[in-house]
């Protein structure tokens, strides 16, 4: 069974920074892709981040710069460093991986951005 299980997420004041994680277990299958996304309340859920197998990443433009997506392909690990950050990054950032046949999300971590 394929487990996605984020952390890092939290109360943070504006301008601080926070590193997310999410570990997958349980996949039989190479990952192609990892991606961070967030929802916020009353929004669309949105992709923040993405990262191939082979470390092509690529962010929505208003993330470029401020975050960077890293992976760890031996432990089957995918990071969002976060900096800068403001009020309108607060939402629940889910991970989400990529195999050739299947597509398996994360829980979800909240992340608050407030003084």
């Amino acid at each position: 069974q394929v487990q996605l299980v984020e952390s890092g997420g939290g109360l943070v004041q504006p301008g601080g920074s926070l590193r997310l994680s999410c570990a997958a277990s349980g996949v039989l299958s190479k990952i192609i892709r990892m991606a961070w996304y967030r929802q916020a309340p009353g929004k669309q859920r949105e992709l923040v981040a993405l990262i191939t197998s082979g470390g092509t990443t690529d962010y929505a433009d208003s993330m470029e710069g401020r975050f960077t997506i890293s992976r760890d392909n031996a432990k089957n690990t995918v990071y969002l460093e976060m900096n800068n950050l403001t009020p309108e990054d607060s939402a629940v950032y889910y991970c989400k991986i990529n195999t050739l046949t299947r597509n398996f999300w994360g829980q979800g971590t909240q992340v608050t951005v407030s003084s």
